[in-house]
């Protein structure tokens, strides 16, 4: 009797507080004041949008709406960022300040003193446990970007502001004024960019376990015409903070080892689920989360809900989707990267808190993942691409349905919305556009060749639909962070660094890194000798110095050694070749002081390397891998990249239903903040760096 008593008690108690918070919520958007301004602007952007693929299909007549704005304004080339990277050049839109003001120069970052790389955007404080069990302090998360956004700024003078999925909006920002639907880096329930889970009977032993870049693969055992497996979930936070504080100590001893082996063991949440395989009728039934779905190839799911259980106080709520590739001659099963719950993360995904759980009652379900497009399954051949297309368009409508709904509401002044199926399609079927990449697949060409072009029309599309819905005298802009390159051939930048003597390994050459070595699960900067290593690379395209005074083990002495060194790598880089044909690998270096200025110039990379088109720092480099030879031909499907290239040839696009009145050469991505602020008559602070544009 007492128990049941107890446990009545915390229900009203948890009763209450939602109560309270849902009252709260309520209060807020309701005292959320009429508009004082009578201007109006909206924005949308559109990921990797390449102004040469833009102008050409505006002039084929292929983009009516985009060229209906340009018509009334102009189009123009956007100077992007050094690295021209969509966490980078995004935080540059927000805030209108160069890197070395806002913190962001790549998906990475590293911690000097152990030299462990991170996600760059966001600084985690897990959640606390009394006695390993019971929660008593919730997981706490941080923006690492610096700066102020212009959203921000504005809503402070009275400007109502609708900011959805912009990319490095995670955690989101408490607005004045403002509503805010996070982007990227938005992770899913692992916290990570994307885990995609992939079963089949015809997966060897050999090839289960992790994909290179975000996967899961389990080979199915089936018995009678029933499999019976798991869902891999969150990772159980008592048991990774154990791991992660033994991982801490640095170098690694036996008994050390094994205690990690046997934590990892336990780390993870698993969700038991059974397939059964009708094999006549080619179809699968999957029951899972006391649910029953009947799946036939090439159909997508209803997302179903799914709860991870921690322990019995803790749960963490997610959702999913499953497609069936095949149940013919084998059974093969593809589950989407498990979302959050937009009625219920696990921590706030939308500022205020409730707007997420306001969409969901609005529109039903939506994607959440940042990165909501199934790139990973396709370079790693678990998907094809008619199924990655298809998968795509449900990602670009998610996206256009939250935009469209919060534009119908009138409730803003500014609203900014942004996509990035645009980015995702051009990453992986670049290589059907470009006949020269080793990728190259005349049947697939022939197939889906006109790609990337049928999105782009799918984005005019919608940005017709969102000018049917403003009054005309609305101000327009369509913004992208950067373009695009052909990537047909990798380079390892740390083993060129290895070559030239500039980083030293001891003992037996590395092999190929994952992406679990990169948060822990494996060894990182494996046999590097620190004591005489001078210069590695890490992320996209930057070189760190191993600075004495800075790196845990550091040996360049920073001033006249550190400059000389810099003087002598970017002359050597630019003297790479590629050895087939002697092209130039490196169109240009640029020096961290020349590029960056502000209070974060001491997280930037000492050089940040140009690649010429086809070229880009390979997936091993961004793992800190060294494996044998330098340049090698990219046989994987992303095959198109911007990362890392020079940004001087790696520029956005700019369409404006209203004439700039600055030079169109010198605009910059930098220039759409202070254009916002001018635009409602507010006040360009003195820091930043753009300048309006109209």
């Amino acid at each position: 009797m007492r128990k049941r008593s107890l446990v009545a008690a915390l229900i009203a108690i948890v009763a209450i507080a939602v109560a309270v918070a849902l009252t709260q919520s309520t209060l807020f958007r309701s005292r959320r004041p009429p508009g004082k301004y009578s201007q109006r602007l909206v924005i949308l952007g559109f990921d990797g949008m390449d102004p040469a693929l833009v102008g050409r299909w505006m002039r084929e007549g292929k983009l009516p709406h985009l060229k209906q704005l340009a018509e009334r304004g102009g189009m123009y080339p956007l100077a992007t960022t050094h690295s021209p990277e969509s966490p980078t050049a995004w935080a540059s839109f927000a805030t209108g300040v160069n890197p070395g003001k806002h913190n962001i120069y790549d998906f990475l970052v590293r911690d000097t003193a152990t030299y462990l790389p991170d996600l760059g955007m966001v600084r985690r404080e897990p959640a606390r446990f009394l006695f390993d069990y019971v929660p008593y302090a919730k997981p706490k998360l941080f923006s690492l970007r610096g700066a102020t956004s212009f959203w921000v700024t504005a809503g402070k003078a009275g400007v109502r502001s609708s900011v959805l999925t912009v990319p490095v909006t995670f955690p989101p920002e408490n607005i004045p004024n403002g509503e805010m639907l996070s982007g990227l880096p938005l992770p899913d329930i692992r916290g990570t960019m994307g885990t995609f889970y992939y079963f089949a009977t015809d997966l060897s032993r050999y090839e289960e376990g992790n994909t290179e870049f975000g996967g899961i693969l389990k080979r199915l055992v089936v018995e009678n015409d029933v499999a019976r497996t798991e869902l891999i979930g969150p990772p159980n936070p008592i048991v990774k903070q154990k791991i992660q504080a033994i991982r801490r100590k640095g170098t690694l001893t036996a008994d050390d080892r094994a205690t990690i082996a046997n934590l990892e063991s336990q780390e993870d949440v698993r969700t038991p689920f059974t397939i059964r395989w009708n094999r006549s009728a080619k179809t699968a039934t999957v029951e899972i989360a006391g649910e029953s779905l009947l799946l036939e190839p090439g159909k997508l799911s209803r997302w179903i809900n799914l709860d991870f259980k921690v322990n019995a106080l803790v749960r963490v709520h997610g959702m999913a989707q499953l497609l069936l590739i095949n149940a013919g001659a084998e059974l093969q099963l593809y589950i989407s990267p498990v979302n959050w719950k937009p009625d219920n993360p696990p921590v706030p995904m939308s500022f205020p808190a409730s707007f997420s759980a306001e969409l969901f009652a609005r529109l039903g379900y939506y994607r959440t993942l940042g990165w909501a497009e199934a790139t990973w399954p396709l370079n790693e051949g678990r998907m094809d691409e008619q199924t990655f297309m298809s998968d795509l368009y449900k990602a670009f409508d998610d996206r256009a349905e939250v935009i469209l709904n919060r534009v119908d509401s009138r409730d803003w002044d500014v609203l900014v919305g942004v996509i990035e199926s645009t980015d995702r399609v051009q990453h992986m079927m670049w290589r059907l556009i470009d006949q020269k990449h080793p990728m190259y697949d005349a049947k697939l060409a022939a197939q889906f060749g006109d790609s990337i072009e049928r999105v782009y029309r799918r984005a005019d599309q919608f940005v017709g639909e969102v000018l049917e819905h403003i009054d005309p005298a609305t101000a327009v802009l369509i913004v992208s962070d950067h373009g695009f390159n052909s990537w047909r051939k990798a380079v390892n930048l740390n083993t060129w660094l290895v070559q030239q003597g500039y980083m030293v390994l001891q003992g037996q050459q590395p092999g190929e890194k994952k992406l679990d070595d990169l948060f822990g699960a494996g060894e990182f900067w494996e046999n590097v000798d620190w004591s005489r290593t001078r210069a590695y690379a890490m992320g996209i395209g930057q070189i760190y110095f191993n600075l004495r005074g800075r790196e845990g083990k550091g040996i360049v002495s920073p001033g006249a050694e550190a400059k000389q060194l810099a003087d002598e790598l970017s002359a050597r880089l630019l003297t790479l070749k590629d050895p087939d044909d002697g092209s130039p690998i490196v169109r240009a270096v640029y020096k961290r002081d020349d590029v960056y200025s502000g209070e974060y110039l001491s997280n930037a990379s000492e050089l940040q390397v140009g690649m010429e088109d086809g070229y880009r720092v390979s997936w091993q480099t961004t793992l800190g891998g060294s494996p044998q030879g330098i340049v090698y031909p990219n046989m994987k499907k992303w095959s198109g990249d911007h990362g890392g290239y020079d940004y001087a040839t790696t520029a956005g696009v700019l369409i404006s239903n209203r004439p700039v009145t600055r030079a169109a050469a010198d605009l910059s991505i930098m220039d759409i903040a202070p254009t916002v602020l001018k635009y409602f008559g507010l006040a360009i602070p003195g820091d930043i760096d753009g300048r309006a544009i109209f």
